[in-house]
């Protein structure tokens, strides 16, 4: 679709929507740019506190990924306020809040309107040295791809749906959803990481595709290697993951190669994950100190889960 629109020219706009970017940069002076993003989704927890926490640390990830700082945020709503009394909408602001209060940012406003179905995110703006800035599309040949949260949030609210699990046993995924990237994303700058995306929408192995395609190069991802939340594979093996997975996996198609992995493993891998963790491309020689930075700030476990490869016949390779 975005093939049939019109694209936006400008000297100072460093990165637009092309080469699946998590965000858009605005060139204000040669040591400062704007970052700029926008993300709004239905609850997927019924505490409407904590779902205002999870939309809005997953909201400001995509700054985050680009190693930049949130300063500002706008609220985007969506309510039925004939169906719930507005004390429910209030819980969803005040989780917002907090968060962007913790991130160090503001809420300088925003937009609500009335709907069938609760919805809310942020608009973020962030600022960035462009000279610091991280993207996506320069990942190198024999760098090392860090992966900073496990993965499973798909599996587990969708189990929690299903009633196949307790509220405390979703509580893991509550709480890597509401842990912020900030620690994650200095630490990647400080080690002059290559480039880097947030897991969300598109799991993994479609945001490694992205990277992938951005760099021009080819990804091995190691199954085995990458962290799962708790009782995740078991959960996927029941069919509880999201509709996204078959979405995923049916896009990359050819460029997908996955010899020997288990399909329960590769649809966790393919599974949507909500305000997941940073996959981060950095030289092989300062691979081990990023994990060990990441851990020491509360960040972790950060895992190494495969490399980046010379352009191949397929973009994304998964090995057991």
């Amino acid at each position: 679709m975005l093939r049939d629109l019109p694209v936006h020219r400008h000297e100072n706009l460093l990165i637009g929507p092309e080469h699946f970017s998590d965000a858009g940069v605005y060139r204000l002076r040669d040591d400062l740019a704007l970052v700029q993003t926008t993300d709004f989704f239905p609850p997927l927890v019924d505490d409407p506190y904590a779902f205002g926490r999870i939309a809005a640390t997953n909201s400001l990830s995509d700054v985050y990924a680009m190693g930049a700082r949130p300063v500002t945020a706008l609220n985007i709503v969506g309510f039925p306020d004939e169906e719930l009394p507005l004390s429910v909408l209030g819980e969803i602001l005040r989780g917002g809040s907090d968060v962007v209060a913790a991130a160090g940012a503001v809420i300088v406003g925003g937009h609500s309107l009335r709907d069938r179905e609760i919805k809310y995110g942020l608009a973020v703006t962030g600022v960035v040295d462009p000279r610091k800035l991280i993207t996506n599309r320069s990942a190198r040949p024999g760098d090392r791809l860090i992966l900073t949260k496990p993965l499973g949030s798909g599996v587990l609210t969708t189990a929690a749906r299903k009633e196949l699990i307790s509220a405390d046993a979703l509580s893991e995924a509550i709480d890597l959803m509401t842990q912020l990237n900030a620690a994650a994303s200095e630490a990647m700058v400080a080690a002059g990481a290559s480039a880097a995306t947030d897991i969300t929408g598109f799991g993994l192995l479609g945001h490694a595709f992205e990277l992938a395609e951005a760099s021009g190069v080819s990804l091995r991802i190691r199954a085995g290697s990458v962290p799962l939340m708790h009782r995740a594979l078991d959960l996927a093996r029941q069919g509880c993951v999201t509709r996204a997975h078959r979405g995923t996996r049916q896009h990359l198609g050819s460029a997908l190669r996955h010899d020997g992995v288990e399909d329960a493993l590769l649809n966790v891998l393919a599974d949507a994950q909500t305000s997941g963790g940073l996959l981060i491309a950095v030289d092989a020689s300062r691979a081990a100190a990023l994990r060990s930075t990441i851990e020491a700030r509360g960040a972790g476990p950060a895992a190494e889960i495969g490399e980046v490869l010379a352009r191949g016949p397929h973009v994304v390779v998964v090995d057991p």
